[in-house]
């Protein structure tokens, strides 16, 4: 073996291009315990429908709504001699995928548009589609796979000219992102999505907690919220995963609508990268 190494494989060569378009954020990180107990009573519930619910479902559900209702959140920085701020005119949730690209493991990430407005079955559905489809073949991801294609230099320059404008950044990064390693025994982690609000989603532990002054067994996710110190606070961001966390304990669905595949949605123009941390699976 070369004591030189060998060229960083081609399949991930976006993720390269991701991490140094990231280097302008100035990220600060929070995180919270949420009991998923009404999680999991409706997961249950609507389990003979068809598939579960994805956990990173209940999350992008929740989170869009809560994001719909801090606008300064839902929103963009671009630095330079005169830093810029975009609020989002919608709410796009950025999903992560652990996808096999070139016979090659690597991180992939899809756009799902206007969260805000969607039902928990509308989300799941693209959710499926995104976590069943061959990143291949499939038209969501052809701008990527050509990306990958070009020498390192000219792709590194045609990626900072596609995502770095802020009027088409929510549909490159989308406008929050969601990231979940919950499937692996990993109870929290931190990562930046490239957008202003990143969540990263960990495992469901059984813990005690204390009710009503009693100590009941109840399922525990960590659930971390990185944000971008440029575009929001720390008292912003803290209502936002706390009203993330409210979401999620309180759930519940006026209509819940039939949990089934449906076609697929259109096509999201950018499916861009997200760190190499963040190797999750819908679940």
């Amino acid at each position: 073996m070369s004591g030189a190494g060998v060229p960083a494989a081609r399949e991930r060569r976006h993720t390269l291009y991701f991490l140094g378009e990231i280097r302008a954020f100035a990220p600060v990180f929070l995180d919270t315990e949420v009991d998923m107990s009404a999680v999991l009573a409706h997961r249950t519930a609507t389990r003979g429908t068809g598939r579960p619910y994805s956990l990173v479902t209940y999350v992008l559900h929740g989170a869009a709504r809560v994001l719909a209702d801090h606008p300064e959140a839902n929103a963009a920085a671009l630095g330079g001699l005169v830093p810029r701020v975009l609020r989002h005119g919608s709410v796009d949730g950025k999903l992560t995928l652990d996808k096999t690209l070139g016979g090659r493991r690597v991180v992939l990430s899809a756009v799902l548009p206007d969260l805000d407005h969607a039902s928990l079955a509308e989300i799941q559905r693209q959710v499926w589609h995104y976590a069943d489809g061959d990143p291949a073949t499939m038209p969501e991801f052809a701008a990527l796979t050509r990306l990958q294609r070009l020498p390192r230099l000219i792709g590194a320059v045609a990626f900072r000219r596609v995502v770095r404008p802020l009027r088409t950044r929510a549909r490159r990064f989308g406008t929050f992102a969601v990231t979940s390693l919950g499937h692996r025994a990993v109870d929290g982690f931190h990562s930046v999505g490239g957008t202003t609000v990143t969540l990263g989603v960990g495992r469901i532990v059984q813990r005690p907690v204390v009710r009503d002054g009693r100590i009941v067994i109840a399922p525990i996710m960590r659930l971390n919220l990185a944000f971008d110190h440029r575009v929001i606070d720390g008292a912003e961001a803290a209502d936002v995963l706390t009203e993330i966390k409210q979401a999620l304990e309180d759930f519940t669905e006026p209509d819940p609508g039939p949990a089934e595949p449906a076609a697929a949605p259109e096509p999201a123009e950018a499916a861009e990268p997200r760190s190499p941390l963040t190797e999750g699976s819908p679940r």
